[in-house]
């Protein structure tokens, strides 16, 4: 379904005006404020103080809740997130986990506000739970958010919130995931805020609602009373800062930090040139049986201190593949937090005052009710936030202070594995259900001056971490044959992305298949695509190993390393699909690298032998994408200048020719990337090969860059690319590479539809305006 259902516009938000939003509320609802003067008077001593207490009252609460929960989501993955908000819901402190839920937080409490002041009533001792990703606080409606206003002297103070993935609350599909979802009904129910607590007691008639929906309700339960727990650490201590500093002091640090965040992040964004910068990417296959290409498409401009992300022409909802309005401006705080904010406090309310977001309802990345969204966080909001990062990348890599934080993608996506069946292993047999959380070991891009983290973590999610191994098999009837990391994984690059790893896991402990449900995307278009030349990372690959002899090779006392060693069939898993996995039978899950960065016959030789010392490359990939020959663990100089001639020369025969051009002087050049720069001649601005000096494009005369062009196979880009896109997908997916036809440097690489537009080319993101320069 593709439009909304009547009635259904009540439950959406949008940011509101705060001055709006405080004269609508109603007299019974008093907030606490103060004055622009009360702020300008805060002495910077009591200002810092103040400011980190409210920093460690967000690490306390994630510190109660991990004590908690029972849920490895929580325990191991640290997929969750906090925030202190001021009495209207702008993010004064957010915490350093899952930072997507940063985008959605303030809009569920906008909503409460708006909705919820009078009937039932915000009031002293009051919780709220929601997972209504239309309403806020989450992505989908796994995400579920608990939140409390906090009062002061009878005035509505602040809020806190606390808020996690659930394993499962109900829907056709395990772990609330149906890979054939039609629309949200298929899904977990959606559940606008209701009061959970009132009075500062739990209450139980909305306990068993909430429970009753879930495959494992005990989880959920007991992930219930850990948000409430932590959010009454919140509150307690969020008073005892109060009643030290008293609350006209502490509600004006409050506001001071998201002006200051705000003020700090314009001045940054001031000293950049104004333009207007370009990226598309795409979901492979939207729902089970799907064999089509999905976009989401963004222009970026700057203008001044000021961003617009405009993400007209993305293509219309479909399948599973859609978020709401709250993933994508979460896909956008993904980006924007590392990126420009890296050296700025967190304070969410502030920093998104700086940008505007333009979207068509209805489309994959802003969907209407009641569309599917179960995949929400881990497919367009996770794709937004990287072609969001590609844009900001693109606009810092000429700053010589800015570029440190360019970076190009990280893994791209979440391979997410949901696995259910009987627990065979105790006196009785008991349910099980396990998201797999190895795939938060992700490869980091590489940035212009390092090399991608190995198996970093996931960029949405810096405290992220991987499950211990010995408690999944512990809690599960598993057995984990392998998990390491795997070489060639990382985007090949001057800069290599950071490689990712590999799982294998098979049924031990039970005697009856178990279900299992995969929602994936990244295997047939690359979705972690490097940056100035550098190719994207290792594409994504799951596949179930059928009629193996895993159970045979136990008994003689021996455990498989490869699947080669399994023998049997195998099959591909489809980006969306429901299958099963038996006794005797093995899953494999290959998920994604970082992009590289820069040409990759520009790496440093010796850092090729370092990483094939430390397996991060083979020798064949070092051959075949760096091309540097390696004889007894030393390069063989003579032999790896061959070869890169050799690649050179190959480049230059299967690409388009061009006409000759002129060198330019580059001793006053400007730094554009790691190849281009900008070369003033006259009152003529051109485009030169950084690397030669050859002109490629002129700001008057060519709306194009010059560059050689191929198209070929995918695998074209070389070992890591571990998938046929046309065993996903029908749509022509091609390896494009446009280089410099004077040195044949790589401009750009990228695993792409073959209708794919060429951003890299077009002269006007490289070459702003003159008057903001």
């Amino acid at each position: 379904m593709t439009s909304a259902i009547p009635g259904s516009e009540i439950f959406s938000s949008r940011p509101v005006d705060p001055d709006a939003l405080a004269r609508a509320l109603p007299p019974t609802l008093p907030v606490h404020t103060v004055t622009q003067q009360q702020i300008d008077d805060l002495d910077p001593l009591t200002y810092e103080v103040i400011r980190h207490r409210l920093w460690s009252v967000t690490d306390e609460m994630g510190e109660a809740l991990k004590r908690m929960s029972g849920s490895p989501i929580v325990t191991d993955a640290n997929d969750f997130d906090f925030a202190i908000s001021d009495e209207l819901g702008q993010e004064v402190q957010v915490g350093l986990y899952n930072t997507m839920l940063v985008g959605a937080v303030d809009l569920a409490i906008y909503w409460t506000l708006q909705h919820r002041a009078a009937n039932p009533g915000i009031a002293p001792g009051d919780m709220f739970l929601c997972n209504d990703p239309w309403v806020g606080g989450g992505l989908h409606q796994s995400d579920v958010i608990v939140y409390q206003p906090i009062f002061h002297e009878g005035k509505l103070f602040a809020w806190t919130s606390a808020i996690c993935h659930e394993p499962d609350l109900g829907g056709s599909g395990l772990g609330s995931f149906d890979p054939s979802a039609k629309d949200v009904f298929s899904e977990s129910l959606p559940t606008p805020p209701v009061k959970v607590v009132r009075d500062y007691e739990l209450q139980r008639d909305i306990a068993d609602l909430w429970v009753r929906r879930s495959r494992v309700p005990m989880l959920v339960g007991l992930d219930l009373r850990a948000k409430i727990g932590a959010n009454t650490v919140g509150r307690n201590r969020m008073l005892a800062v109060i009643e030290q500093y008293g609350a006209d002091t502490v509600k004006a640090v409050m506001k001071r930090m998201m002006t200051d965040a705000e003020g700090r992040l314009r001045s940054k964004l001031s000293s950049l040139p104004d333009g207007t910068w370009k990226a598309t990417g795409y979901q492979d296959q939207s729902h089970t049986g799907d064999r089509d290409v999905h976009k989401i498409t963004v222009a970026m401009s700057k203008t001044a201190d000021h961003l617009t992300f405009d993400f007209t022409g993305t293509d219309k909802q479909t399948g599973v593949i859609n978020c709401t309005y709250a993933g994508m401006r979460g896909g956008v705080m993904l980006a924007l937090l590392p990126i420009l904010a890296g050296d700025i406090p967190w304070s969410a309310g502030g920093l998104m005052r700086c940008f505007d977001l333009v979207s068509e309802e209805g489309t994959i990345n802003n969907a209407s009710f009641p569309a599917a969204v179960s995949r929400g966080p881990i497919g367009p909001a996770w794709l937004t936030g990287t072609l969001i990062a590609e844009c900001l990348s693109q606009m810092l890599d000429r700053s010589v202070d800015l570029g440190k934080s360019v970076q190009a993608a990280c893994c791209g996506t979440w391979d997410t594995a949901v696995i259910a069946g009987l627990d065979e292993r105790g006196e009785q047999p008991v349910p099980f259900l396990n998201i797999m959380m190895e795939p938060m070991a992700g490869g980091y891009g590489a940035r212009p001056t390092a090399d991608g983290m190995d198996t970093g973590g996931l960029f949405c999610i810096p405290m992220g971490r991987i499950p211990d191994t010995e408690m999944t098999e512990f809690l599960y009837p598993l057995l984990t044959l392998w998990r390491r990391e795997e070489p060639d994984s990382g985007g090949p690059g001057r800069q290599r992305g950071g490689v990712s790893a590999s799982l294998a896991v098979t049924p031990y402990g039970t005697s009856l298949p178990m279900g299992l449900v995969l929602a994936s995307a990244g295997k047939a278009v690359a979705q972690n695509n490097g940056l100035a030349g550098g190719y994207p990372g290792n594409t994504g690959l799951e596949i179930l190993a059928r009629s193996t002899d895993v159970i045979e090779q136990f008994a003689a006392g021996k455990i498989p390393g490869a699947l080669e060693e399994l023998g049997g069939g195998k099959e591909f898993g489809a980006c969306y699909a429901e299958s099963y996995v038996a006794p005797g039978e093995v899953l494999y899950m290959h998920w994604q690298g970082g992009g590289g960065y820069g040409d990759p016959l520009h790496r440093d030789p010796e850092a090729v032998v370092v990483d094939l010392r430390e397996g991060k490359v083979t020798a064949e990939g070092a051959n075949i994408v760096y091309g540097v020959v390696i004889d007894g663990g030393k390069v063989d100089v003579a032999a790896t200048t061959r070869r890169r001639r050799d690649m050179i020369d190959e480049r230059r025969t299967r690409s388009t020719q061009h006409s000759d051009a002129p060198i330019m002087d580059l001793s006053l050049a400007r730094r554009l990337d790691d190849n281009l720069s900008e070369v003033t001649v006259g009152d003529v601005r051109v485009i030169a090969c950084a690397q030669c000096g050859r002109l490629l494009g002129d700001e008057k005369n060519s709306g194009v860059l010059d560059l050689a062009r191929y198209e070929g196979p995918s695998s074209a880009a070389g070992p890591q690319v571990t998938s046929d896109p046309a065993e996903y997908v029908d749509t022509p997916i091609v390896f494009r590479q446009l280089c410099c036809p004077g040195c044949w440097t790589a401009v750009y690489s990228g695993i792409v539809p073959a209708d794919h537009p060429d951003y890299s080319l077009e002269i006007s993101r490289l070459l702003p305006a003159v008057a903001q320069r």
